[in-house]
């Protein structure tokens, strides 16, 4: 443990902002499972609706730097495909 107050005070934002990231990436982890499983039930309309829910969720993780951009881009082209991929056959 830290011996100076700064340091102090450092490891405790450290832990409240590990915490909050945690959490952030763990809802954006729920919505992709969500949007998957739309996505697999072939209902396309809450496939759709999913999927306009989880773009916007990725895209603020980025912003405050908790996911990488390439990772939510990965993500959003991925789910696109799926999407594109069964809307079609149906």
């Amino acid at each position: 443990m830290a011996n100076h107050k700064s340091a102090i005070k450092a490891h405790k934002q450290n832990v409240t902002r590990r915490t909050h990231n945690r959490e952030q990436r763990s809802r954006a982890r729920r919505a992709l499972r969500a949007a998957r499983a739309a996505i697999d039930s072939g209902d396309t309309s809450s496939a759709k609706d999913a999927l306009r829910n989880t773009v916007p969720l990725l895209d603020k993780l980025v912003s405050k730097g908790i996911i990488h951009a390439n990772t939510a881009a990965r993500y959003k082209s991925r789910l696109t495909r799926r999407l594109q991929k069964v809307s079609a056959s149906a």
